[in-house]
């Protein structure tokens, strides 16, 4: 064996496979970004509903993977796993000591697919708001109306 060929098997037997773009990999839940269909920030996992554009991509790309953030609970992973299992989909949970990714959902192929568009936008929720000048109106009426009485 030439010396490098024994350092690169030192190296490795020491600190374990190379691996190509770790970082991205650690991001990515394990997956490369030129794989990754749809992703949801974890924020979005701990929304109620599923999001309809997870369920449409699993249609699409029936031999994807789904990677879910080991470092949440598995009461907001569940509903995606459940889906997962019902499109055939294998999962893995992906948890990572050393680095706390934003992602909460990775949806990915096998080979490479460079999606553009990757993120889905957080759904609006309307909120419904009470003006501070309609409480303070109402308020102030009550008043009126309970001073005028006496």
């Amino acid at each position: 064996m030439s010396r490098l060929k024994v350092e690169d098997y030192l190296e490795q037997g020491i600190y374990g496979p190379k691996e190509i773009k770790p970082g991205e990999r650690r991001e990515f839940l394990g997956t490369l970004r030129e794989r990754v269909v749809i992703v949801l920030k974890k924020s979005q996992v701990f929304e109620m509903n599923v999001y309809p554009e997870i369920e449409q991509m699993m249609k699409r790309h029936p031999r994807s993977n789904l990677f879910l953030n080991g470092q949440m609970d598995y009461q907001y992973l569940g509903k995606y796993i459940k889906l997962a299992i019902s499109h055939n989909i294998p999962y893995k949970i992906v948890l990572n000591k050393d680095h706390n990714s934003v992602l909460g959902l990775v949806l990915a192929e096998n080979n490479a697919i460079n999606n553009e568009v990757i993120y889905i936008e957080k759904k609006n929720q309307a909120i419904q708001v009470i003006k501070k000048k309609s409480v303070k109106a109402f308020f102030k009426r009550w008043i009126k109306k309970i001073l005028n009485k006496h």
